[in-house]
């Protein structure tokens, strides 16, 4: 589904920043754009960044879960940085619906993640995927291996090395040498 992406463009509180940014909407089954001017009021400005589809996938429904139930369900906007320093500093990489993936971009800490309230129809759409896809992975209990732990093996180093004493004995068979 293509979701375009709304950023507002404030003046900054800062003299080090000029403008502030923030993704502040999506607009479910938007057509594409590339920073078109919405909506001006003041010295705050409205864009549709871009159009990006929302794909998901079948794999992720434990993901979509979680971002469902959140209060209020969410989706997540990826801006890469970009090196134009003219009105236009971030490229929508990617929107997406789940958590974790929003969560592995962020630790990378080159991108600037941001959460954005996700419409009720779209809520609705990513329910009814969910619904239709989700299969809970059964609790299997882990088992211990039979690996037998009395055996000692101490000593035995590398074959193709020989030499009178073994590097890698550790010093309680050698104790136990010297005692007997």
């Amino acid at each position: 589904m293509p979701i375009g992406l709304i950023v507002r463009r404030t003046p900054g509180v800062t003299r080090w920043a000029k403008w502030a940014w923030r993704a502040v909407g999506v607009l479910p089954g938007a057509a594409p754009a590339d920073w078109v001017e919405l909506r001006r009021d003041g010295d705050a400005v409205e864009y549709h960044a871009a159009t990006r589809p929302l794909t998901v996938w079948a794999a992720e429904t434990e993901a979509y879960r979680v971002t469902l139930a959140d209060h209020p369900p969410s989706v997540w906007a990826v801006l890469r940085p970009t090196n134009h320093i003219d009105d236009i500093p971030f490229d929508v990489h990617v929107i997406t619906a789940s958590p974790f993936e929003a969560q592995d971009y962020a630790d990378s800490g080159e991108e600037l993640v941001e959460k954005i309230t996700m419409p009720a129809g779209l809520a609705a759409w990513v329910q009814e995927f969910t619904d239709s896809h989700h299969e809970e992975d059964p609790f299997v209990k882990r088992r211990r291996n039979k690996h037998r732990t009395d055996q000692v093996e101490d000593g035995r180093g590398d074959a193709r090395i020989k030499q009178t004493t073994d590097v890698y004995r550790t010093p309680m068979s050698a104790r136990k040498a010297r005692t007997s």
